[in-house]
């Protein structure tokens, strides 16, 4: 089982540094937006800037590619994107299916060109 799981130090640590300090962010997140309403200007603000993000991360994969992403040809790129912004439409704005689409669309690619 030790082979399986690895040094526990490095899981501990994992652990404390990692998961438990971002998990309280989230549950006072939680605990203070409870009464927020989904329509109120501030939360429609929030969308729109994690959209915003999320819209400069995919240009930036789109091109200059980080790491192993770069071996990733241009065209598997543009058409996963395509891909997942049709998702995007077709599922009525969900931005996780179009993610996932577009991501798997790329896998499949990169897993079939080899």
């Amino acid at each position: 089982m030790s082979e399986f799981i690895g040094d526990w130090h490095s899981l501990l640590v994992l652990l404390l540094a990692g998961f438990l300090p971002n998990e309280l962010w989230r549950m006072i997140g939680l605990w203070l937006g409870g009464g927020v309403d989904e329509g109120s200007e501030l939360l429609v603000w929030v969308r729109a800037v994690a959209t915003a993000i999320l819209a400069g991360v995919i240009a930036q994969i789109l091109l200059e590619p980080p790491g192993a992403l770069a071996s990733v040809p241009g065209w598997l790129r543009y058409l996963a994107v395509a891909t997942g912004f049709a998702a995007f439409v077709v599922t009525r704005r969900s931005i996780l299916v179009g993610v996932l689409c577009g991501e798997l669309l790329m896998l499949a690619g990169k897993w079939w060109i080899g």
